[in-house]
């Protein structure tokens, strides 16, 4: 395949789901030309690893082995840290949060928020610490740097740089879900005895006039969709600060 082509990216990770179809998320994830292999042995991870290159070999694939790295008890992988510990933030891809200046425009607030949006699972209540910043990113705002916006840019950097290692999710056992909403948006963290993932947005435009239940019934809705690729399926348990699962049995519509 030719260098540069537009489709080119895509076409690979087509191809590449394709020849390990019937090992992905088993114990193999895909991403462009990074094969990751995770097991929970030595012993099973040798025979993970032989299929790994059998179907390489197969499909006529080669890995370069200076690019390669085996028996990992930790790894580097997509801008995280991967260990028996859980997940963190890869520090290499942080160091320069810092000394990150002060955006001096609306897009240079977009670029520092994409940097801190992708590790939102990290931080808890991500949302609400943004707004300030977010708010000047909304079409027509007025670009006014105010001391709440300096405060929510040193505040997300402090986060960002001290994010805590987040549990691996276990399909095979129940997760729980705490919900919480309040008149600066909803929040909600999925755990399993610690912290697997933090999820929050900002209130929409029609839901600042709902009352209290109907928040938290959004919170419950909202902590579903986003973490729906852990919980279809499985078994959660959810709690919130109101009974909203018997205002969701009157409010069906």
């Amino acid at each position: 395949m030719s260098f540069g082509l537009t489709n080119a990216p895509a076409f690979f990770m087509y191809m590449m789901n394709s020849v390990f179809m019937n090992e992905l998320d088993k114990f193999v994830v895909v991403f462009i030309d990074d094969i990751l292999i995770y097991s929970k042995s030595e012993k099973e991870h040798e025979e993970h690893l032989k299929i790994v290159l059998t179907r390489l070999r197969e499909h006529k694939l080669y890995a370069k082995f200076s690019k390669c790295a085996f028996w990992l008890k930790e790894v580097s992988f997509l801008g995280h840290i991967l260990s028996e510990k859980g997940v963190a933030v890869d520090p290499s891809k942080v160091k320069d949060v810092l000394n990150w200046k002060q955006p001096k425009t609306v897009t240079e607030i977009q670029s520092f928020l994409g940097l801190a949006g992708y590790y939102r699972r990290f931080i808890k209540d991500f949302s609400k610490a943004a707004k300030p910043m977010t708010s000047l990113t909304k079409k027509n705002a007025k670009y006014l740097w105010s001391s709440n916006c300096e405060e929510a840019f040193q505040t997300l950097k402090k986060l960002l740089t001290s994010a805590p290692v987040l549990a691996q999710p276990d399909v095979t056992k129940t997760f729980d879900v705490y919900c919480d909403a309040s008149g600066n948006g909803l929040g909600c963290v999925l755990m399993r005895g610690r912290v697997i993932a933090y999820a929050s947005r900002q209130l929409r435009k029609h839901e600042a006039n709902y009352p209290t239940h109907d928040l938290e019934l959004a919170t419950v809705v909202h902590a579903l969709k986003i973490r729906r690729h852990y919980l279809l399926g499985n078994t959660c348990h959810i709690y919130t600060t109101t009974r909203a699962s018997n205002i969701s049995s009157r409010n069906q519509n």
